[in-house]
């Protein structure tokens, strides 16, 4: 799926959507650096770019904030520091870059965004295969 379609999914999801003042939006981001997950050997070994992602933050040091949003309970805060600190350089400026905000902004975007859209998008406290993700988002946005 391409960036924008998921991340105008995400936008929908998260109760925004992409803005129009140049701003990419939370969606907008999340699409952004999910795709930059998926294809591209960072994906989970269920193929999930949302699953690449957690991973990531997990061998990041962030596992209590990951599972938190993923289980049912509270979600944990991430800072936008901790999110720079847990993606690489490359990542975050490709997703900085399709937004249209610096890389600082995104990745407090993504700290303030991320938490919300996992919890939302693992009602069952499971991650989505592979394939599964749009259906997901769409199904919740119902």
């Amino acid at each position: 799926m391409a960036g924008n379609d998921l991340g105008s999914l995400l936008g929908n999801l998260l109760g925004g959507g992409q803005s129009g003042n140049g701003q990419g939006g939370a969606g907008n981001i999340l699409g952004a650096l999910l795709n930059a997950f998926s294809g591209n050997g960072k994906s989970a070994s269920n193929g999930s770019p949302l699953s690449g992602l957690m991973d990531m933050l997990n061998k990041s040091g962030l596992v209590e904030q990951a599972q938190s949003w993923i289980g049912t309970g509270q979600n944990k805060p991430v800072s936008g520091s901790q999110i720079a600190e847990a993606l690489p350089n490359e990542t975050l400026d490709k997703v900085a870059q399709q937004s249209g905000v610096t890389p600082q902004q995104a990745a407090d975007e993504i700290a303030q965004s991320l938490p919300k859209a996992v919890d939302k998008l693992t009602p069952n406290g499971e991650l989505p295969k592979a394939g599964s993700l749009e259906e997901l988002i769409k199904s919740q946005r119902m």
